[in-house]
């Protein structure tokens, strides 16, 4: 399989919203496409434009949904593509590298062996579950036996528990990330570009083009041709940019529309490829 284009993009926050992410007026929510239903109801939506161009995004270029959702939740996602599921997706924020819906072993080992590098999860794990606490956590989880993340409550959440819990986690070679409504632990040597760069390899794509609001979209962004983020998230927050980035005009589901817009015209405009995989 050779493509000319690979379309990496992340999934919550950055093409995909929630009601009160999309942050869109009452009026307009009813018109929002369901691309998600979890527990009988309706979870994530698209605004009806960035539908109808995801699923425009031509033959040329392989879209690749790369996100830290486990296989599990991303499974629940139905992106508005032609056929039942994309031929490559990315999980657990690299951990996980789907073929037609199966995790590929090969990839799984190299996994293994790269998070040979950091602290173990469960020594991580049991950190978490003793500075998490229930006035503002609501539970700790463990993803896929690769991570783990909390639910929390915003509101009551300490001002610099994630600064303080981004430095334990990097003395122990991993790293922090506030998405939301959960904040994430994750090893450093678990990446999305990793998992790009050996899709990329395989389909022999000439370029890549990528999408990502938080932290843990950095290195994705970075690894890529040319990219794009959100008004809104992590990066935004932190004010990254990139000469090769640039950054949408509008946030929340607005947003979601001008990245799914611009990966439609700039793969159509087939960008300079190879620069940045090599990273």
């Amino acid at each position: 399989m050779t493509v000319r284009t690979l379309v990496a993009s992340d999934l919550d926050q950055t093409l995909i919203y929630s009601r009160r992410s999309a942050r869109l007026p009452e009026a307009e929510l009813s018109d929002l496409t369901c691309v998600e239903i979890y527990d009988g109801a309706p979870q994530s939506f698209m605004t009806p434009a960035a539908a109808r161009m995801l699923a425009a995004l031509p033959g040329s270029a392989l879209f690749v949904p790369v996100t830290t959702r486990t296989v599990e939740q991303l499974r629940r996602v139905r992106l508005p593509r032609p056929g039942a599921a994309p031929h490559h997706a990315i999980a657990a924020n690299g951990g996980v590298l789907l073929v037609d819906g199966v995790p590929d072993a090969q990839w799984s080992a190299q996994v293994a062996s790269a998070l040979g590098a950091s602290a173990p999860l469960d020594l991580v794990a049991t950190h978490v579950e003793a500075v998490c606490r229930p006035d503002w956590a609501r539970s700790v989880r463990r993803a896929g036996g690769l991570f783990c993340y909390a639910v929390i409550d915003r509101a009551t959440l300490p001002d610099r528990f994630v600064d303080d819990e981004s430095a334990w986690a990097d003395g122990h070679g991993w790293r922090v990330s506030l998405q939301g409504r959960k904040i994430y632990w994750v090893p450093r040597s678990l990446t999305k570009s990793a998992a790009v760069r050996e899709v990329a390899r395989r389909t022999g794509a000439r370029s890549v083009l990528a999408a990502g609001d938080s932290l843990l979209d950095l290195d994705l962004l970075e690894c890529a041709d040319l990219a794009i983020r959100p008004a809104h998230g992590e990066l935004h927050d932190s004010g990254w940019s990139a000469s090769h980035a640039r950054c949408t005009e509008r946030a929340g589901a607005r947003a979601g529309e001008e990245i799914v817009r611009w990966f439609l015209e700039t793969a159509a405009a087939t960008p300079t490829a190879g620069r940045r995989r090599s990273r």
